[in-house]
């Protein structure tokens, strides 16, 4: 499987039947300069592995974090990201954008 070219969700079904637990992040609403449009995916298995993007630099590094524990419980959450938030120059969102993902694992 070449995870640089098939689609994270192909890649999130075939880890799922490969018996790995995996997250799904979705970004929902974007407003601003964002770097990935809404229905962008990242998707992240128990193994810490991932594929796909959300908005790239550290905003994935938070996504993939928050991940562990989305897979852990079975509990979603909706993240926001954004110039008003305290994190956003270390999270890469320093250009005036905000994204909201909605991470929640399969199955």
């Amino acid at each position: 499987m070449d995870t640089q070219t098939e689609h994270p969700l192909a890649i999130a079904e075939a880890w799922a039947e490969a018996g790995r637990q995996v997250a799904i992040a979705t970004v929902i609403e974007t407003w601003g300069s964002a770097p990935r449009p809404v229905g962008s995916h990242l998707v992240i298995d128990d193994q810490g592995d991932f594929a796909g993007s959300v908005s790239g630099g550290c905003v994935e590094g938070a996504v993939i974090s928050e991940a562990a524990e989305v897979i852990a419980t079975g509990t979603p959450r909706m993240l926001e990201f954004g110039v008003a938030d305290a994190v956003a120059w270390q999270v890469g969102l320093s250009c005036g954008g905000r994204i909201r993902v909605f991470l929640e694992r399969l199955g």
